[in-house]
């Protein structure tokens, strides 16, 4: 399996990615400029990421403009096509102003920058440890959306304490439903505000974040 990693203007998270993926999982990876846009070397068993960061500066919307970047356009037809792709934070941000995931990130609801180790589950009451950092984190889509997505099991990660228990004291933006994060009903498109790419080091003392990165993108579909 090969994974892509897309670099805005702005990214600040793609070499965590490509570190986390090439050191720590052992995995074959490939840097991708915003403005190019060949995307022929990769098949549908691969996955290309949309990191997280600040791209194009966030300047109208997070994520607006880097969806009508070159690189964009192609990662778009090839999750149309099946192939795998995978946003965090900036990266969530992105595939839902591309219309990839429905809904979308609203500013913090206590209007602050968060940055800090959360905890989230997939309701199995087993809870991960993962960072979050980000100012515009707060899922929001209609009530009619909300009850597809958990409807189809396409809410993949609620915000949680640490025993698993999913509680609004536990979210940290004022998310809708404590999600965290979500995917597409083909369950080949997959995001999310946590940022697991900073959780794959023993050095760091946390490793929760490989297994959300085998379990989802590594495995022949996403799980439900």
């Amino acid at each position: 399996m090969k994974f892509g990693v897309v670099v805005f203007p702005g990214s600040n998270c793609d070499r965590d990615m490509q570190d986390a993926l090439a050191n720590d999982l052992g995995q074959e990876v490939v840097m991708l400029w915003h403005k190019d846009r060949d995307l022929s070397s990769f098949t549908k068993d691969d996955c290309i990421i949309l990191p997280g960061g600040f791209s194009y500066g966030d300047y109208l919307r997070c994520g607006a403009i880097a969806r009508f970047s070159p690189m964009m356009q192609s990662v778009i037809e090839f999750a149309n096509a099946g192939g795998k792709v995978f946003g965090v934070c900036n990266g969530f941000q992105i595939l839902c102003e591309s219309h990839l995931l429905p809904g979308a990130l609203l500013r913090n609801e206590n209007q602050k920058f968060v940055c800090k180790n959360v905890f989230i589950t997939d309701k199995t009451g087993r809870a991960l440890k993962i960072p979050v950092a980000h100012g515009e984190g707060r899922y929001y889509a209609d009530e009619k959306t909300l009850d597809q997505l958990e409807k189809n099991n396409q809410v993949i990660f609620y915000y949680c304490d640490e025993t698993g228990k999913i509680t609004r004291e536990a979210n940290p933006n004022g998310s809708t439903r404590n999600i965290a994060g979500i995917c597409n009903a083909g369950r080949n498109v997959f995001g999310m505000m946590p940022h697991p790419e900073r959780a794959c080091s023993t050095v760091l003392g946390n490793t929760d974040g490989r297994e959300i990165i085998e379990t989802l993108l590594m495995a022949k579909q996403l799980v439900g």
